[in-house]
């Protein structure tokens, strides 16, 4: 399917195309599509970053400045003529979540908000399986798409100063993890057990847009297991191939 486009310059160095304004699987596999296109037919990846997002796609040039009308009439070009592509291993990652009130801080006042039990809120949570629509914020900061309805909460009206490291939040129709202690919104309703970012490996963030995520429920003892596994490396990432 070959969706209207935008094309608009967002800098001298940078492109910005844009899909219908959905938050649409079928939307963001073509986004997908298109940049492995683009990285295997079209832009040297060295040269090139390519950043998707809900129903974006960023293109900056690392060295150049962009002829911005020359360079649009080529992108439209190459879209029409997208074919034959690749696509790149997609996984859905299973995260273990420790629902503890200690790390909970918002889960008992988002259930009552909801007028659902507490069990209820954690069994919707992880019966779920979401998409990882964009990455960003901070790094490895995953915008996970597909919340159910009954989870749907908005962000709170005063931001923490610190959110811990591994929070699990909620807002609007989104849920997501804090790679790292920062500022945030987010409603906390658990703690993520193993490191989502980490400079030190290979690839620093091991998930990408397109994937899925589920999490599933742990024990105060076994979170505190995953942290040492994680602080020593060792921790193994259980993960499930896609279109196989």
């Amino acid at each position: 399917m070959e969706y209207p486009i935008s094309i608009r310059s967002f800098g001298e160095h940078a492109v910005l195309i844009e899909w219908p304004n959905e938050v649409d699987d079928a939307i963001l596999e073509d986004i997908i599509q298109f940049r492995s296109f683009l990285k295997q037919n079209c832009l040297d990846p060295q040269e090139w970053e390519m950043v998707p997002a809900y129903n974006s796609l960023t293109l900056i040039d690392r060295e150049r400045a962009i002829d911005y009308q020359m360079f649009k009439a080529q992108l439209k070009t190459w879209y029409r003529e997208r074919v034959g592509v690749k696509s790149r291993l997609r996984y859905l990652w299973k995260l273990p979540v420790c629902y503890d009130l200690d790390f909970a801080i918002d889960l008992e006042e988002v259930a009552e908000r909801l007028g659902q039990s507490v069990a209820r809120v954690i069994e919707l949570h992880t019966s779920n399986i979401f998409t990882v629509y964009g990455i960003g914020f901070l790094p490895g900061f995953m915008y996970l798409g597909g919340l159910p309805k009954e989870l749907e909460v908005p962000r709170r009206l005063e931001p923490r100063q610190k959110v811990a490291k591994g929070a699990v939040g909620l807002a609007g129709k989104q849920t997501g993890i804090y790679p790292q202690e920062s500022p945030g919104g987010w409603n906390i309703i658990g703690n993520c057990s193993v490191p989502i970012f980490d400079a030190k490996r290979e690839e620093p963030c091991f998930v990408n847009v397109g994937d899925r995520i589920q999490f599933y429920a742990i024990s105060r003892a076994e979170y505190d297991l995953h942290k040492i596994q994680g602080e020593v490396g060792i921790y193994q990432f259980e993960k499930i191939k896609l279109d196989a």
